[in-house]
Order: C-alpha cells, then sequence, then structure tokens
C-alpha cells in the first residue's frame, strides 16, 4: 500500500474524530456569531458584548488548563459528552433568558466546554495518527475546522436572527457532535497533554514572541468578538455581516503560504514588522476613510483578516527558533495561553471604547495593539541579533489560534519533535509504564 493508500485509511479510521470536531465547530461558528448580532438587536451595549468575549477567553483558558484532570478521572468519551452536553445547555440558557448578566458566565461556561472538548478530539487524533501521515491528517483537520466554522457564521444568512432557531441550531449541533465518538470502535487514547503556564520561561525564551503574541491576543479577540456588533452599527445585512466576520478568517489561511515562505528565507521579526505595517494601514482606513460600500468594507476585512490571522504561526515559528531541543511543544502551548491572556483584556476595552466612541473605535483598539508590537519588534530587531538560518525551523501552518488548544500543537508536531519533547515536566505525556496494554 502506497503513501496515498496509506493516508486514506488514516482518513478512515478517524472520520469519526473528524466528523465530531466539524459539528464542534460548526456549532461553535454559529453561536459565536448569534450572541453579539441578537445582542445588538436587543439593545446590549458594545462593553456588555464585549465582556461576552472576555468571558470566553477566561473560560478556554480554564478549560485547556483542567480539561486533562477530568479526563483522568472520568475518561475521554465521558468527558467529552460532558462537554458537549454542557455547551448545548449554555446555549439555551442564552435563548432563554436574554440578558448580559446571564450570557458573559454562561459565555464563559460555553469557552471552558469548548476548549475541553477539542483538546480531547485532537489528543484522540494524535494518539490515532501514523508518523508518515501526521503532517497531512493535521492539514485535513484544520480543512475541516475552517469549513467548519464558517459555514456556521453563514448559516445566519438562512433565517431570522430575532428568533429561537439559531440558538436551538447550535444546541443541537453541539448534542451531534458527540455522536461519533461514542458510538466509534475508535481505540481510546491515553492521557491528554498537561500544561503549565511559566511566563517567566517564555519570556527568557523569546521576549519578541511573548509580548507580540499578547497584543495579537488584544486584536484578534477584539475583532473576533465585535466584528458582527461593528457590521450591524454600521448599517451592514445580515449577509454582509457573516461575510464580514468570515472572510478575514479565509484571508489569513490564504495568506500563511506566502509568509511562511517569506519567514523561513527572511529574519522572522522582518517579517512580523511587515505584516503589522499592513495590519496598522487596515487599521487606519477603517479609522479615517469611513464607510463608503459593503464591498469597500468586506474589501478592508480581507486585507485585515490576512495580516492579523497570519502572525500567530510567524510568532510561534520565532519562539521555537529560540527554544532548546526537547521544549517546542511546550513553548507553542504556553504561547497560546498568553495569546488567551491577551483575549481577556482585549474585548472588554474595545467594547468601552465602541459604547463611548461609537464603532470604528474597534480598530483604534486594535491599532494601538498593532503599535505596541510594532515598536517593540523594531526594538528588539536593533538589540538583538538574528537567528542563523541552519537554526532556524521549518515554518508551519497553524490554525486560528482562538480555536486552537495545548492539543493542537502537540498533533501538529512532526515525529522528531514528538521524541525530543518527551522528557518535557511541563507538557508531559503518559508514563511509560501507563502505556495501553492492546498496543
Amino acid at each position: 500500500m502506497g503513501l496515498a493508500g496509506t493516508l486514506f485509511k488514516s482518513i478512515l479510521s478517524l472520520g469519526a474524530l473528524l466528523l465530531g470536531s466539524a459539528f464542534l465547530l460548526f456549532a461553535g461558528g454559529v453561536n459565536a456569531l448569534i450572541l453579539p448580532i441578537r445582542g445588538e438587536a436587543e439593545g446590549f451595549t458594545a462593553t456588555s458584548l464585549g465582556l461576552l468575549g472576555t468571558g470566553w477567553a477566561i473560560g478556554y483558558v480554564a478549560g485547556c488548563l483542567r480539561t486533562p484532570a477530568m479526563v483522568a478521572r472520568v475518561g475521554h468519551i465521558r468527558a467529552f459528552g460532558a462537554m458537549c452536553a454542557i455547551a448545548a445547555i449554555a446555549v439555551l440558557i442564552s435563548l432563554v433568558l436574554i440578558t448580559p448578566a446571564v450570557w458573559i458566565p454562561v459565555r464563559a461556561l460555553s469557552g471552558f466546554c469548548f476548549a475541553g472538548a477539542a483538546m480531547i478530539v485532537e489528543s484522540w487524533l494524535n494518539e490515532r495518527t501514523e508518523a508518515s501521515s501526521r503532517g497531512r491528517v493535521f492539514g485535513i483537520y484544520t480543512m475541516v475546522n475552517l469549513a467548519a466554522t464558517t459555514a456556521g457564521q453563514m448559516v445566519l444568512t438562512l433565517g431570522d436572527t430575532n428568533g429561537y432557531f439559531f440558538f436551538v441550531l447550535a444546541a443541537m449541533v453541539y448534542c451531534l457532535a458527540l455522536l461519533p465518538t461514542a458510538i466509534s470502535a475508535t481505540t481510546t487514547p491515553r492521557p491528554l497533554t498537561k500544561v503549565s503556564l511559566d511566563l517567566r520561561a517564555l519570556w527568557r525564551n523569546s521576549p519578541i514572541a511573548f509580548f507580540a503574541v499578547l497584543m495579537v491576543g488584544v486584536s484578534n479577540a477584539s475583532f473576533g468578538t465585535l466584528a458582527a456588533v461593528f457590521g450591524a452599527r454600521i448599517g451592514l445585512s445580515l449577509g454582509d455581516i457573516a461575510l464580514f466576520a468570515s472572510i478575514p478568517i479565509l484571508a489569513g489561511a490564504a495568506m500563511q503560504i506566502p509568509v511562511g515562505i517569506a519567514s523561513d528565507r527572511l529574519d522572522r521579526r522582518k517579517v512580523l514588522i511587515g505584516i503589522t505595517c499592513f495590519a496598522l494601514a487596515a487599521d487606519a482606513l477603517f479609522l479615517l476613510v469611513g464607510v463608503t460600500s459593503p464591498s469597500m468594507v468586506l474589501g478592508l476585512a480581507a486585507l485585515f483578516g490576512a495580516t492579523v490571522y497570519a502572525m500567530y504561526p510567524v510568532i510561534v515559528a520565532h519562539a521555537n527558533d529560540h527554544a532548546e531541543p526537547g521544549t517546542y511543544i511546550q513553548v507553542s502551548g504556553g504561547l497560546l495561553l498568553v495569546f488567551g491572556l491577551g483575549s481577556i483584556g482585549g474585548p472588554t476595552v474595545a467594547g468601552f471604547a465602541m459604547t463611548s466612541f461609537g464603532p470604528a473605535s474597534l480598530f483604534a483598539v486594535t491599532g494601538t495593539a498593532h503599535i505596541c508590537l510594532l515598536t517593540f519588534a523594531i526594538y528588539r530587531l536593533r538589540t538583538a541579533p538574528s537567528v542563523k538560518s541552519e537554526k532556524k525551523v521549518m515554518f508551519k501552518a497553524k490554525p486560528l489560534a482562538r480555536f486552537s488548544t495545548p492539543e493542537t500543537a502537540a498533533l501538529g508536531a512532526d515525529q522528531a519533535e514528538l521524541d525530543a519533547d518527551q522528557p518535557s515536566e511541563a507538557l508531559e505525556g503518559p508514563p511509560q509504564s501507563q502505556k495501553d496494554p492492546r498496543e
């Protein structure tokens, strides 16, 4: 059997997991967009809607940290089923009790469950993926999630967002997500990766990566949470709002290929500075030019997404250039959690700014984050030596950080990185004595 046959066999054996992940991301896409659209229609302030993003980020970081212990106690299938069920209940609570006082903590609960469910799926995929097809399976997994998220957002154009349909739809699909794994004969994997967040070690490894990913968390979470609110307040139709939220994601995914090629050939800090300059241009155009047509807004959204969603993989690659062998996955997982910390504050500040100064101030917040990133990157470029070409790791495309977990880093790693990371204490796999006896 050739490489294509091996890959096809792997995909068939992982079909239940990929289907469960697709349902999970589809429901997450519906839930993430219906809340700001419905909240805007109900008269919620932008500050309250921004706090939805803060709640999500708090829950998501907590889910990444606490899920491994839960899975160790009750097992993968039970934990995954509980996460999906609670996420469905959270969506329905949002429908029954339409008030910011309820939506914000419920959104945090959704973030916790979403992170936990995603970690379990990714751990399962990691266990079932052969070393020879790991990169291709990770690419297919990323494409499935991208397509499912986009489809979940675009489906809102097919009905009335002022009713109950999309809340119920999201809850139903969350429940569907648990079925493929519940009835699958796939072998239950070993324990999840355990994550510890050592901020000092991350800073020592690469100050620019630490600071940059924090600022990207502020910027991307602000836009991801409040893009629909911005679109509604400048008069976009529901279809255009869905496109405004989806086009940046697709543009960012497409830009990872040329950005990756450039960052492998040049100093990654210079590439990051260049991307940030284009992001600042998009911020400035939103602020200064104003809105003249939906097509112009969507074009600026594409420019914005192509830059801000291409930053994170460059940052991770630069951090791994400086990482010691055996710490690559630790560094990637830690940076993801730092991104989550930035995501906690960004939407709240942006929501307050939009309430006080108007919808365009969303891009004043993202622009401020980009200015801080650019300033620090230029400072580090002038004061710290560049990494020699022979010491650079190969750039790897990454899924959206907002929907990634520390298990994503493990799933996306090649076999050499996994072998090197085996002794790591911060992200530790199961001891050799805990190997599955069926192997």
